[in-house]
């Protein structure tokens, strides 16, 4: 699919990863709406991208979901490519040991962190692929994975997530396809954002570096490019596009 004059949203895409998406589709001459939690993000980046439609929106959350999907269809019409960027990176592992005793992982950050890496994808691959087909028209969604989905120590709920996501990507393309919606996903390795910075100590993220063939953390723009890859090939489907320096989990 050439992504010129198309609509193509992006959620999470005040910032990081999602930001060089937005900023790459833009220069691809797509007509863009972003929908982020962020206000202040959302406020900041209408005021350097007026031609970038913008909606606040928990993507967690089902119901915000539907309802700003709703106005999207009703103000923008039907989506034709759709990225699920948003998501958070949470490390902790299941039990350890501390000086306070033997701590379990929160189940309130597992519920969370489903809820945003997981469910947020089946919310609005939902909503956005109901559009699609009521428009009878061809689309393509692509999921932000990671490597971490094979399963990465001190990432239980991460890695689950983002496995679920690979799963759903294989069934969504299975599904779908005969519709004419592609479905694929992007799994990046340790890359250099705000969020991977943030999530790792400085000494862990040394350590990735180490263990990482090109020996560097990847670039979002890098990432940014994959995902305008996967949009373009009108044959890939259903498949994980990994970039992660050769770094094999």
């Amino acid at each position: 699919m050439d992504p010129a004059g198309k609509r193509a949203i992006v959620t999470g895409g005040v910032s990081g990863l999602g930001r060089c998406i937005v900023e790459l589709l833009i220069a691809s001459k797509a007509t863009v709406t972003v929908l982020d939690s962020n206000a202040v993000g959302l406020e900041e980046f209408r005021s350097s991208h007026a031609d970038v439609t913008c909606f606040e929106c928990d993507v967690s959350d089902y119901d915000q979901v539907t309802a700003v999907t709703g106005r999207y269809h009703d103000q923008v019409g039907c989506a034709d490519i759709l990225i699920n960027n948003a998501g958070i990176i949470y490390s902790a592992p299941l039990v350890g040991l501390s000086a306070a005793g033997v701590e379990k992982h929160s189940a309130e950050m597992w519920d969370k962190v489903l809820r945003t890496d997981l469910s947020s994808v089946f919310y609005m691959t939902s909503c956005v692929a109901a559009g699609m087909l009521s428009a009878r028209t061809k689309g393509v969604v692509v999921n932000i994975s990671s490597i971490s989905a094979a399963g990465n120590a001190g990432q239980s709920a991460y890695s689950a997530a983002k496995a679920g996501v690979n799963a759903l990507t294989a069934v969504w393309a299975k599904e779908l396809a005969p519709l004419g919606i592609r479905v694929v996903a992007v799994a990046p390795g340790f890359t250099s954002t705000e969020s991977t910075k943030s999530a790792m100590t400085e000494t862990a993220l040394r350590e990735v570096v180490r263990k990482t063939p090109l020996r560097r953390l990847g670039e979002p723009m890098e990432i940014a490019a994959a995902v305008l890859a996967v949009i373009q090939n009108d044959f890939f489907n259903g498949r994980v596009f990994e970039l992660d320096g050769g770094l094999i989990l």
